[in-house]
């Protein structure tokens, strides 16, 4: 990762590291896709190479749960289940309005849904977006499993989810409604929503990691131009586009509002027919 060293005290500087344990022996999972940029820049420079992995929000949820990771930054839905997890920073991905990246496209009306094919690469947009035409539209559609590498013409369903950096790329073909899920959610509950956070296990000490985390989104927030002219052209997009994406669409940082959001989000899993993590989504050949 590319950035400045980070300035905290010297029990957790890079140099003096390996002194102390709860630092040099954790592991850390980030998100890959451009909306958690601004939370790992820099990070790198305060672990080492073998610390840091950086996958989908899917994967690092599940190599949190098995143990191969120490923190992560999760979807919010996978925390909502663990007893076992904590919330060690008030560094999120959250948004307060249109999100741009998570986009439910419709061949048909959205009452008329009956299949969706959904984004494996974040189960905290499956739950919202089962939430959503449940709750508006009473709608339980067949789920079936998109794969990273299809696009929406692989997908002969009624409707597609998309997330991340693929879903900020429109669609080559046309679909009769188009749903971006961070401002449905706002404009339905006046909250905040909350796509992911940073999560750690309860045996994890929050202390640096905590605030080399919080630091490193601080850093982010500060760089947000530098971030947008680095990763644009490999995403194939604007810097334009890229800096307003992370400037207007994104919010990182839990507040009380941020809070609320998340709490309403969780009672309304609670409500779905299934656990959304859980739920029955066949793999398309």
């Amino acid at each position: 990762m590319s950035g400045s060293t980070l300035e905290w005290d010297a029990s957790c500087s890079t140099n003096g590291r390996e002194d102390s344990p709860s630092l040099s022996r954790v592991r850390v999972g980030a998100v890959s896709y451009l909306n958690s940029k601004p939370l790992i820049e820099g990070l790198g420079n305060s672990l080492r190479e073998d610390q840091l992995v950086l996958d989908v929000p899917s994967r690092l949820a599940d190599e949190l749960s098995v143990g191969k990771l120490d923190v992560a930054l999760i979807p919010s839905v996978e925390y909502f289940s663990r007893s076992d997890y904590k919330i060690i920073s008030d560094a999120c991905i959250a948004t307060r309005g249109p999100v741009l990246s998570v986009k439910l496209y419709s061949r048909v009306p959205l009452g008329d849904i009956r299949t969706l094919a959904l984004d494996e690469g974040s189960r905290t947009s499956v739950a919202l977006t089962r939430v959503m035409l449940q709750e508006r539209y009473g709608v339980i559609p067949e789920l079936i499993r998109l794969p990273l590498s299809a696009t929406t013409k692989d997908a002969k369903t009624d409707a597609v989810l998309l997330i991340g950096d693929r879903a900020i790329h429109p669609p080559q073909e046309q679909f009769v409604e188009t749903w971006d899920l961070g401002e449905e959610w706002v404009n339905w509950t006046g909250l905040p929503f909350v796509f992911a956070m940073w999560v750690a296990r309860k045996d994890v000490p929050e202390s640096p990691l905590a605030q080399l985390l919080e630091q490193s989104r601080n850093r982010g927030m500060k760089n947000l131009q530098q971030i947008a002219t680095r990763e644009a052209k490999p995403l194939g997009i604007s810097e334009e586009t890229a800096y307003n994406y992370l400037k207007d669409n994104l919010h990182f940082q839990f507040g009380s509002a941020e809070w609320n959001g998340l709490q309403l989000f969780r009672e309304l899993v609670g409500q779905l027919e299934e656990n959304p993590v859980l739920s029955q989504t066949k793999a398309k050949h």
